[in-house]
């Protein structure tokens, strides 16, 4: 997920920063991809990148989330719980 939100800030948003978040808790994994580009302000047409972030997040019980900034640039979240390790 974040090897492709960092492609679409590449490829979408014309940005000159972007930053990766990882935090983790007993509960969930939360990964965020931030930017500053000024892409346009809506979801990137054509790719099918986010549609399966989203796939990939659901596929383990997560979401993720995608959108514009509050004061420009773009933002993918993904929640993912953390399962019981074997």
């Amino acid at each position: 997920m974040v090897q492709e939100a960092l492609t679409n800030t590449l490829r979408h948003a014309r940005a000159s920063e972007a930053e990766v978040l990882v935090s983790i808790d007993d509960a969930e994994v939360r990964v965020q991809v931030r930017d500053n580009g000024t892409g346009g302000g809506s979801l990137p047409r054509g790719g099918h990148g986010l549609i399966g972030m989203r796939e990939r997040a659901g596929l383990l019980g997560g979401t993720l989330t995608a959108g514009p900034r509050e004061g420009g640039g773009f933002e993918v979240a993904a929640i993912l719980p953390v399962r019981d390790r074997p």
